[in-house]
């Protein structure tokens, strides 16, 4: 190593070593900011290392004048905004759709690629035109419970029904929606 030569600059040029070393200085900052974003320690730590190996294979393109921790603090945000978004996928796909629905359960894997991505979209696009064909009474109550995770006895409050009459409601909306959207989601 000379004596202009840095980790990062090392790192930079493809030097195992020296990236090796940044992991060791930045990992406890990088795991606490990933557990601040997702909230839960265990997915932070696979972020966390998703945020190295991503970081590794895009070294090259790292400039050295900038700041290591900036430019993998960056990276971690993004790879945190797609675990967000595939969370809200499924969760939304999954509270509609029931639990144990096939298309649920595949919506929303963890490192999808661009053609995972796009089925997503459609998805989510096919999902949200078939909500919106639905009445009022059975998409307020549906979303309520869906998006904002509200008991039935919540949405009876908000909606002045009663708890049975929104999980009637509700029940209703789910078949329609597959109904709609068919086996394939």
């Amino acid at each position: 190593m000379g004596a202009g030569d840095t980790d990062e600059a090392l790192a930079a040029q493809g030097d195992r070593a020296a990236f090796s070393r940044l992991m060791t200085a930045t990992k406890g900052d990088l795991h606490r900011f990933t557990t601040r974003y997702v909230g839960d320690p265990d997915e932070a730590l696979d972020l966390t290392q998703e945020t190295y190996a991503a970081a590794w294979v895009s070294i090259r393109r790292y400039d050295p004048g900038r700041p290591f921790g900036a430019w993998l603090r960056t990276i971690a945000l993004n790879k945190c905004r797609d675990w967000s978004r595939r969370r809200r996928v499924r969760r939304l796909v999954r509270g509609v759709m029931g639990l144990d629905a096939p298309e649920a359960m595949a919506v929303g894997d963890p490192e999808p690629g661009a053609e995972d991505r796009m089925d997503d979209r459609r998805r989510v696009e096919r999902l949200t035109r078939a909500l919106g064909e639905l009445p009022d009474s059975q998409r307020a109550p549906l979303l309520l419970a869906v998006l904002e995770a509200r008991s039935h006895a919540e949405i009876g409050q908000i909606l002045r029904l009663s708890s049975k009459a929104v999980e009637l409601r509700i029940a209703r909306a789910r078949k329609a929606l597959l109904d709609r959207l068919g086996p394939s989601g």
